[in-house]
Protein backbone atom coordinates (compact mmCIF):
# COMPACT_ATOMS: atom_id res chain seq x y z
CA UNK A 1 0.00 0.00 0.00
CA UNK A 2 1.47 3.54 -1.03
CA UNK A 3 0.41 6.74 0.83
CA UNK A 4 1.74 10.13 -0.48
CA UNK A 5 1.01 13.41 -0.03
CA UNK A 6 1.35 16.83 -2.23
CA UNK A 7 1.33 19.86 -0.91
CA UNK A 8 -1.49 22.73 -2.68
CA UNK A 9 -0.36 25.56 -4.44
CA UNK A 10 0.29 29.22 -2.85
CA UNK A 11 -3.30 30.78 -3.27
CA UNK A 12 -4.82 27.60 -1.37
CA UNK A 13 -1.79 27.20 0.98
CA UNK A 14 -3.89 29.31 3.48
CA UNK A 15 -6.95 26.74 3.71
CA UNK A 16 -5.52 23.28 2.47
CA UNK A 17 -2.98 21.41 4.54
CA UNK A 18 -2.23 19.12 1.80
CA UNK A 19 -3.67 16.59 -0.83
CA UNK A 20 -2.72 12.72 -0.21
CA UNK A 21 -3.33 9.47 -2.41
CA UNK A 22 -3.47 6.17 -1.22
CA UNK A 23 -3.50 3.08 -3.50
CA UNK A 24 -2.89 -1.04 -3.48
CA UNK A 25 -2.42 -1.22 -6.77
CA UNK A 26 -3.83 -4.81 -7.61
CA UNK A 27 -3.33 -5.62 -4.04
CA UNK A 28 -6.39 -6.86 -2.80
CA UNK A 29 -6.38 -5.71 1.09
CA UNK A 30 -7.24 -8.45 3.95
CA UNK A 31 -10.44 -7.41 5.66
CA UNK A 32 -8.80 -5.76 8.85
CA UNK A 33 -10.67 -3.22 10.43
CA UNK A 34 -8.62 0.27 10.90
CA UNK A 35 -9.02 3.19 13.27
CA UNK A 36 -9.10 6.47 12.44
CA UNK A 37 -8.38 9.46 14.85
CA UNK A 38 -9.64 13.12 15.64
CA UNK A 39 -6.84 15.55 14.26
CA UNK A 40 -8.84 18.80 14.02
CA UNK A 41 -9.32 18.87 10.32
CA UNK A 42 -11.93 18.10 7.80
CA UNK A 43 -11.36 16.17 4.67
CA UNK A 44 -12.99 16.10 0.98
CA UNK A 45 -12.73 12.08 0.03
CA UNK A 46 -12.74 10.37 -3.35
CA UNK A 47 -12.64 6.31 -3.79
CA UNK A 48 -12.26 5.50 -6.94
CA UNK A 49 -10.88 2.17 -5.82
CA UNK A 50 -13.38 -0.18 -3.84
CA UNK A 51 -15.67 1.77 -1.22
CA UNK A 52 -14.71 0.93 2.35
CA UNK A 53 -16.88 0.08 5.33
CA UNK A 54 -17.62 2.14 8.17
CA UNK A 55 -18.23 -0.16 11.44
CA UNK A 56 -20.99 1.58 13.77
CA UNK A 57 -19.91 -1.78 16.73
CA UNK A 58 -18.94 -5.46 15.96
CA UNK A 59 -22.31 -6.46 13.83
CA UNK A 60 -23.24 -2.81 11.86
CA UNK A 61 -21.12 -1.17 9.43
CA UNK A 62 -22.10 1.20 5.94
CA UNK A 63 -20.53 1.19 3.09
CA UNK A 64 -18.90 4.71 3.02
CA UNK A 65 -20.21 6.88 -0.15
CA UNK A 66 -17.94 7.22 -3.34
CA UNK A 67 -17.02 10.96 -2.44
CA UNK A 68 -18.02 12.78 0.28
CA UNK A 69 -16.94 15.64 3.11
CA UNK A 70 -16.32 14.67 5.98
CA UNK A 71 -16.82 16.50 8.76
CA UNK A 72 -14.78 16.84 12.20
CA UNK A 73 -14.43 13.63 14.03
CA UNK A 74 -14.88 13.94 17.94
CA UNK A 75 -13.51 10.29 18.25
CA UNK A 76 -12.16 7.21 16.75
CA UNK A 77 -13.98 5.50 13.87
CA UNK A 78 -13.49 2.50 12.59
CA UNK A 79 -12.97 1.53 8.66
CA UNK A 80 -12.30 -1.04 6.89
CA UNK A 81 -11.26 -1.95 2.77
CA UNK A 82 -13.13 -4.25 0.54
CA UNK A 83 -11.16 -4.55 -1.74
CA UNK A 84 -8.75 -2.65 -4.07
CA UNK A 85 -7.74 0.81 -2.78
CA UNK A 86 -7.85 4.24 -4.53
CA UNK A 87 -8.03 7.27 -2.45
CA UNK A 88 -7.58 10.69 -3.47
CA UNK A 89 -8.28 13.66 -0.69
CA UNK A 90 -7.67 17.33 0.21
CA UNK A 91 -7.40 17.99 4.00
CA UNK A 92 -8.10 21.22 5.05
CA UNK A 93 -6.42 22.67 7.75
CA UNK A 94 -8.72 23.28 10.79
CA UNK A 95 -9.91 26.98 9.74
CA UNK A 96 -10.33 26.11 6.05
CA UNK A 97 -13.36 24.29 4.90
CA UNK A 98 -15.61 27.23 5.80
CA UNK A 99 -13.93 29.37 3.29
CA UNK A 100 -15.53 27.07 0.29
CA UNK A 101 -19.14 26.97 2.26
CA UNK A 102 -22.06 28.98 3.02
CA UNK A 103 -23.19 26.74 6.19
CA UNK A 104 -22.74 26.26 9.86
CA UNK A 105 -19.77 23.70 10.18
CA UNK A 106 -21.10 22.41 13.30
CA UNK A 107 -24.15 20.63 11.30
CA UNK A 108 -21.58 18.47 9.72
CA UNK A 109 -19.58 17.33 12.20
CA UNK A 110 -19.24 13.66 12.52
CA UNK A 111 -21.12 13.83 9.20
CA UNK A 112 -20.23 12.12 5.93
CA UNK A 113 -21.42 14.55 3.00
CA UNK A 114 -21.83 14.16 -0.19
CA UNK A 115 -19.98 17.01 -2.57
CA UNK A 116 -23.35 17.29 -4.26
CA UNK A 117 -25.11 18.20 -1.20
CA UNK A 118 -23.56 21.63 -0.35
CA UNK A 119 -22.18 22.27 -3.91
CA UNK A 120 -25.19 21.38 -6.08
CA UNK A 121 -24.39 20.64 -9.68
CA UNK A 122 -20.60 21.63 -9.50
CA UNK A 123 -20.16 18.85 -6.74
CA UNK A 124 -21.64 16.64 -8.93
CA UNK A 125 -19.62 17.81 -12.19
CA UNK A 126 -16.51 17.81 -9.48
CA UNK A 127 -17.17 13.94 -8.34
CA UNK A 128 -17.00 13.03 -11.87
CA UNK A 129 -14.32 14.83 -12.91
CA UNK A 130 -12.28 13.47 -9.80
CA UNK A 131 -13.29 9.81 -10.08
CA UNK A 132 -12.35 9.32 -14.11
CA UNK A 133 -8.85 11.58 -13.53
CA UNK A 134 -6.20 9.93 -14.89
CA UNK A 135 -3.91 10.33 -12.43
CA UNK A 136 -2.96 12.25 -8.87
CA UNK A 137 -1.92 15.65 -10.70
CA UNK A 138 -4.79 15.63 -12.79
CA UNK A 139 -6.94 15.72 -9.71
CA UNK A 140 -4.87 18.34 -7.76
CA UNK A 141 -5.35 20.68 -11.21
CA UNK A 142 -8.98 19.75 -11.19
CA UNK A 143 -9.77 20.42 -7.40
CA UNK A 144 -7.59 23.60 -7.10
CA UNK A 145 -9.39 24.87 -10.08
CA UNK A 146 -12.69 23.60 -8.27
CA UNK A 147 -11.47 25.34 -4.50
CA UNK A 148 -10.15 28.75 -6.58
CA UNK A 149 -13.58 29.31 -7.85
CA UNK A 150 -15.29 28.37 -4.75
CA UNK A 151 -13.33 30.65 -2.85
CA UNK A 152 -14.18 33.75 -4.73
CA UNK A 153 -17.95 32.60 -4.68
CA UNK A 154 -17.89 32.06 -1.02
CA UNK A 155 -18.53 34.80 1.72
CA UNK A 156 -17.46 33.41 4.31
CA UNK A 157 -15.08 35.90 6.29
CA UNK A 158 -13.73 35.19 9.79
CA UNK A 159 -10.33 36.67 10.39
CA UNK A 160 -11.06 36.28 13.98
CA UNK A 161 -11.33 32.38 13.75
CA UNK A 162 -8.56 32.03 11.77
CA UNK A 163 -6.45 33.66 14.04
CA UNK A 164 -7.74 32.17 17.45
CA UNK A 165 -7.06 28.53 15.48
CA UNK A 166 -3.76 29.84 14.96
CA UNK A 167 -3.16 30.96 18.68
CA UNK A 168 -4.29 27.28 19.59
CA UNK A 169 -1.37 25.69 16.46
CA UNK A 170 1.12 28.26 17.47
CA UNK A 171 1.06 27.51 21.32
CA UNK A 172 0.47 23.54 21.28
CA UNK A 173 -2.59 24.42 22.59
CA UNK A 174 -1.20 25.69 25.86
CA UNK A 175 -3.47 29.32 25.64
CA UNK A 176 -6.24 29.24 27.89
CA UNK A 177 -9.37 29.66 25.75
CA UNK A 178 -10.27 33.17 28.08
CA UNK A 179 -6.92 34.20 27.73
CA UNK A 180 -7.21 33.87 24.35
CA UNK A 181 -11.03 35.48 24.26
CA UNK A 182 -9.43 38.70 26.20
CA UNK A 183 -6.36 38.60 23.53
CA UNK A 184 -9.27 39.44 20.63
CA UNK A 185 -11.13 41.77 22.46
CA UNK A 186 -14.56 39.50 22.58
CA UNK A 187 -16.33 37.60 25.18
CA UNK A 188 -15.24 33.82 25.78
CA UNK A 189 -19.06 33.04 25.25
CA UNK A 190 -18.42 35.19 21.46
CA UNK A 191 -15.37 32.86 20.91
CA UNK A 192 -17.25 29.78 21.34
CA UNK A 193 -19.65 30.40 19.07
CA UNK A 194 -17.92 31.51 16.47
CA UNK A 195 -15.40 29.37 16.45
CA UNK A 196 -17.93 26.02 17.07
CA UNK A 197 -19.67 28.01 13.37
CA UNK A 198 -16.67 28.04 11.50
CA UNK A 199 -14.67 24.99 12.65
CA UNK A 200 -17.17 22.70 13.77
CA UNK A 201 -15.63 21.53 16.97
CA UNK A 202 -15.82 24.11 20.42
CA UNK A 203 -12.14 25.58 21.11
CA UNK A 204 -11.89 23.98 24.21
CA UNK A 205 -11.83 19.92 22.17
CA UNK A 206 -10.11 21.40 19.76
CA UNK A 207 -7.32 22.27 22.12
CA UNK A 208 -7.70 18.28 23.14
CA UNK A 209 -7.22 17.11 19.50
CA UNK A 210 -4.58 19.59 19.51
CA UNK A 211 -2.41 18.62 22.17
CA UNK A 212 -3.34 14.81 21.91
CA UNK A 213 -1.89 14.74 18.18
CA UNK A 214 1.31 16.46 19.33
CA UNK A 215 1.45 13.82 21.69
CA UNK A 216 0.86 11.06 19.23
CA UNK A 217 3.26 12.19 16.59
CA UNK A 218 6.33 11.99 19.55
CA UNK A 219 5.26 8.82 20.09
CA UNK A 220 5.02 7.76 16.53
CA UNK A 221 8.99 9.35 16.18
CA UNK A 222 9.62 7.61 19.74
CA UNK A 223 11.03 11.19 21.21
CA UNK A 224 10.19 10.86 24.78
CA UNK A 225 11.40 8.76 27.45
CA UNK A 226 8.28 7.95 29.66
CA UNK A 227 4.81 8.67 29.64
CA UNK A 228 5.21 11.09 32.48
CA UNK A 229 7.41 12.80 30.37
CA UNK A 230 5.14 13.09 27.48
CA UNK A 231 1.92 14.35 29.42
CA UNK A 232 4.06 17.00 30.83
CA UNK A 233 5.88 17.84 27.57
CA UNK A 234 2.26 18.31 25.30
CA UNK A 235 0.49 20.06 28.31
CA UNK A 236 -1.58 17.54 29.37
CA UNK A 237 -1.85 18.17 33.85
CA UNK A 238 -0.36 14.67 34.47
CA UNK A 239 -0.24 10.96 32.81
CA UNK A 240 -3.77 9.61 33.91
CA UNK A 241 -5.18 13.13 32.16
CA UNK A 242 -3.40 11.92 29.30
CA UNK A 243 -4.11 8.24 29.56
CA UNK A 244 -8.12 9.70 29.60
CA UNK A 245 -7.75 11.56 26.53
CA UNK A 246 -5.59 8.66 24.77
CA UNK A 247 -8.30 6.45 25.23
CA UNK A 248 -11.16 8.90 24.42
CA UNK A 249 -9.69 9.55 20.98
CA UNK A 250 -8.85 6.34 20.55
CA UNK A 251 -10.87 3.83 22.26
CA UNK A 252 -7.45 2.16 23.35
CA UNK A 253 -4.86 2.49 26.05
CA UNK A 254 -1.21 4.02 24.98
CA UNK A 255 0.11 0.33 25.98
CA UNK A 256 -2.07 -0.75 23.26
CA UNK A 257 -1.42 1.54 20.79
CA UNK A 258 1.86 0.77 21.10
CA UNK A 259 1.39 -2.76 20.38
CA UNK A 260 -1.36 -2.67 17.35
CA UNK A 261 -0.30 -1.99 13.52
CA UNK A 262 -3.47 1.08 13.15
CA UNK A 263 -1.60 1.25 9.20
CA UNK A 264 -4.80 3.87 8.65
CA UNK A 265 -4.23 5.75 11.80
CA UNK A 266 -0.28 6.42 11.01
CA UNK A 267 -1.01 7.64 7.33
CA UNK A 268 -3.80 9.93 9.10
CA UNK A 269 -1.89 11.53 11.88
CA UNK A 270 -1.87 15.41 11.18
CA UNK A 271 1.51 16.72 10.19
Amino acid sequence: MEYKQFLPGPLLSAYVKCYWTLESGEEIMPAEREKIFPDGCTELIFHYGDLFKKHHNDRVFEYQPRSFLHGQLKQFAEIEASGKIGIFAVRFHPHGLHHFLNTDLQEITGQNIAPGDFWKKEGEVLEDKILHAAGARQRIEIIENFLLARLSKTKSRSGFTDYCVRQILQSNAAISIDKLAKDSGVSRRHLERKFITKVGLTPKLFSRIVRFQNAITRIEQGDFSNLTYLSLENGFYDQSHFIHDFKAFTGISPKLYFSEKLEFARHLIAE
